[in-house]
């Protein structure tokens, strides 16, 4: 069943995408433009977003900071001045550093709260009186298998990525009846800058252009939870039913941590 309009048919659609400089954003943003999106990306890094909209004619190159809605907002101004409509907006901004209890970082903790939350309600405030005015849109949220139970090394990571879950599913009760799509993107393994620190194997390990064609997948479904790769993430996916008893010692002796 599909919970959201599907999107087969990207050409003309205007795509603004947050967190599009390296990984799996800036492998979505490729594949968009390639689909004939008129597509907008935005990160700190200008020079990056810059190079992007110079390879890829028609693009625009809106740098920002997640952390200063301000920032945020300007960004957003600065592509309505350049489109009159919205059709699609992806919170992809992102940042880990692997982190247990026995080596607590307060600063480190904040930030990877605020980057990967917060960050996200700054995008929302700046793009979502516009879609509820204009009634039609789809906004998406990039989050993590990390999100769906306590994981060993996350402390720092996963807390955040199970709040854009139960921020994506709140959305969609509050905006589908209004028109506008919510989807969340849930990944396992994606082989970016962040996993790039892992000092483990990584099971059913993808490269970005591979998510991001699963992501596109997705879309046509009409889905409202995306995960891939399916043969890792469904796995996950069933360790959330498990008692308490039974995940805790399933996942001590699955990651010998």
């Amino acid at each position: 069943m599909s919970l959201n309009p599907k999107i087969r048919d990207w050409r003309g659609k205007t795509v603004w995408l947050v967190g599009a400089s390296t990984g799996i954003g800036a492998a979505l943003a490729k594949a968009l433009h390639e689909r004939g999106a008129r597509v907008a990306v935005s990160a700190r890094s200008a020079q990056a977003l810059q190079a992007f909209a110079d390879a890829h004619p028609g693009s625009l190159a809106l740098p920002l900071d997640v952390l200063d809605a301000g920032s945020v907002k300007q960004a957003f101004a600065e592509l309505q001045r350049h489109h009159s409509s919205l059709d699609f907006t992806l919170y992809c901004a992102g940042t880990y550093t692997p982190m247990r209890a026995d080596a607590f970082d307060l600063a480190n903790a904040n930030h990877q709260w605020q980057v990967n939350y917060q960050g996200a309600l700054h995008w929302l405030d700046a793009a979502l009186p516009a879609l509820l005015r204009q009634g039609h849109g789809h906004l998406s949220l990039v989050s993590s298998v990390a999100g769906y139970r306590g994981l060993p090394q996350a402390l720092g990571y996963g807390p955040p990525k199970a709040a854009l879950i139960h921020l994506a599913e709140t959305l969609y009760l509050d905006l589908q009846p209004r028109g506008l799509a919510v989807s969340v993107v849930n990944p396992g393994f994606v082989e970016t800058p962040m996993t790039a620190q892992n000092r483990f194997d990584m099971p059913a390990l993808i490269q970005p252009e591979q998510a991001a064609e699963a992501m596109l997948a997705g879309y046509a479904a009409g889905e409202f939870s995306i995960h891939f790769p399916k043969r890792f993430t469904r796995l996950v996916g069933l360790l959330r039913h498990l008692p308490d008893a039974l995940y805790f010692a399933t996942v001590r002796k699955g990651t010998r941590l």
